[in-house]
């Protein structure tokens, strides 16, 4: 391991300068992404449906090709499931990412061909870790292991050529060889379906490796960890991992989660946030100080960016790099190796700077709360959850709001759900931080307070710990990037949770 880690470094900083290529060029590297994509795709069925082989200019792509929901491409991918090829993508397509979303019942499966695996996933991999050697040459990451918290979802066998599995498992299956030794812990256990069996197999195989990076959902993060304190009888992470220096985690805001993280390591480390889905990896922080997170633009992937308000117009318009603006919120539409054509991914992105253009997720198109002309996204509730947090001293789980309508006696406000990890000394005063917080965040929602004419103070309700776990095990979405959506504009989830609390052996 300590005669490879050198080597692997080596290779990592050589990498540079081909960032620094892309980066410096972003639009023409874009368009040739675009050229590559279109040229391998007018041999498939989409390609012959949409005339791309007479498609040469951006404004011809758009024209063309309309923007893709899901719903648009699952029945190609169904057809790709049962073995055909050549429908989205001209190679063969043999894995499968499942992926169910916060929400929906119906699980995705998103398309991943060996181009994606090599130009997009495994290459992004690979470039976060020579940007984070060119901030800290003397990093001793590789010298250690790194412990990956994937998803719970095992890798099935569909036909003799299609297998799929949720995201994690489809790369751990093809990763390259040098990738297994940095890893921990063993094939078996990170691939574990079941999930509490699988963080007390984490616990119990990781806290005597060398663990010098972890990777993972800070929610799920968290109770390892707390789980590893409680069977070492350790204080603190940096005990039980003295050269632990990196922390790589996405999936949710990271805000309202760092005092807790901060506290538990006990000792200097490294967060660095990634933006990687199924669709693709699209971005991540190349140092920790930095203002958002570099998007990758040499990755297979070309990208779109749709304003919000053109959101459920018949035929909404998108704009290129060129356009955006810093602060403004949109919609990434994205075109992939692994056969996604002008697929509208769901995310809502502002962004940070531009030349070199740096990214952060502010939510999900559908998770809201727009119910009185407010407007909350997630950026919103997390930056208050996080200033009513250090405010009282509280420390938060996880939560989610929803709207309570009208009423012939009471006007509109928003009820919050939250399960704290430390309760603030008084809710009143925690709520009363939150809503001013949110009051300075959103001129809407401040306005919409004013007087309490259109919207009254929230409610806000203290979970006893497990009811989201809970909620997630009867959807079937336990562990991996499964999350309890922050926001939602209408009261469906909300109420699911409050029936799920009325019916808890300790209410």
């Amino acid at each position: 391991m300590k005669l490879l880690s050198p080597a692997i470094s080596r290779l990592a900083r050589l990498r540079l300068g081909a960032i620094e290529q892309w980066m410096n060029d972003p639009v023409a590297v874009q368009r040739e992404v675009l050229q590559h994509l279109i040229t391998q795709g007018q041999y498939t069925e989409f390609g012959r449906r949409y005339q791309m082989s007479t498609t040469f200019r951006l404004r011809d792509f758009k024209t063309a090709i309309p923007i893709q929901a899901y719903e648009q491409l699952s029945p190609y991918i169904e057809r790709m499931m049962a073995g055909e090829e050549n429908l989205l993508w001209n190679t063969p397509i043999e894995w499968f990412a499942k992926s169910s979303g916060t929400t929906a019942a119906r699980s995705k499966f998103i398309p991943i061909s060996q181009e994606s695996l090599d130009e997009n996933h495994f290459q992004a991999s690979k470039d976060v870790l020579t940007m984070y050697y060119q901030h800290y040459p003397e990093s001793d990451l590789l010298t250690g292991r790194g412990l990956v918290i994937g998803g719970s979802h095992q890798v099935a066998q569909l036909n003799d050529l299609v297998r799929f599995g949720d995201l994690s498992a489809v790369l751990m299956q093809n990763s390259p060889f040098w990738g297994h030794w940095l890893r921990t812990p063993e094939l078996s256990i990170a691939l574990l379906d079941e999930w509490e069996t699988k963080i007390e197999s984490l616990a119990q195989t990781t806290i005597n490796e060398n663990v010098t990076s972890v990777g993972g959902v800070p929610t799920w993060t968290l109770v390892l960890f707390k789980r590893i304190l409680e069977i070492t009888g350790k204080a603190t992470m940096g005990e039980v991992w003295p050269n632990l220096e990196l922390y790589l985690h996405g999936g949710v805001s990271f805000t309202p989660y760092r005092s807790q993280f901060e506290a538990l390591m006990g000792k200097p480390v490294n967060f660095l946030e990634m933006y990687n889905a199924s669709e693709g990896f699209f971005a991540a922080q190349s140092s920790p100080d930095e203002n958002g997170m570099l998007l990758y633009l040499n990755h297979g992937i070309f990208f779109e960016f749709m304003p919000i308000d053109e959101y459920g117009k018949p035929e909404p318009a998108t704009i290129g790099l060129e356009q955006v603006e810093i602060g403004k919120n949109y919609a990434p539409v994205i075109t992939t190796t692994g056969g996604l054509w002008r697929y509208l991914l769901g995310d809502t992105i502002q962004f940070t700077t531009l030349f070199p253009f740096r990214i952060k997720v502010t939510g999900r198109l559908k998770h809201f709360i727009n119910a009185f002309g407010e407007e909350v996204i997630v950026e919103n509730s997390d930056q208050a959850i996080a200033e009513a947090c250090r405010q009282t001293g509280a420390q938060v789980n996880d939560y989610t709001a929803a709207p309570i309508y009208f009423g012939a006696h009471n006007n509109g406000a928003h009820e919050w759900l939250i399960e704290f990890e430390v309760v603030p000394e008084r809710l009143e005063t925690f709520t009363l931080a939150l809503d001013d917080a949110l009051r300075r965040l959103n001129s809407d929602y401040d306005a919409k307070r004013y007087k309490d004419i259109a919207l009254g103070q929230p409610l806000v309700h203290t979970l006893p710990k497990g009811i989201f776990t809970e909620w997630l095990r009867c959807q079937g979405k336990l562990g991996g990037q499964h999350k309890i959506p922050r926001l939602s504009n209408d009261r469906t989830l909300l109420e699911a949770l409050l029936l799920l609390w009325q019916g808890h052996p300790a209410t």
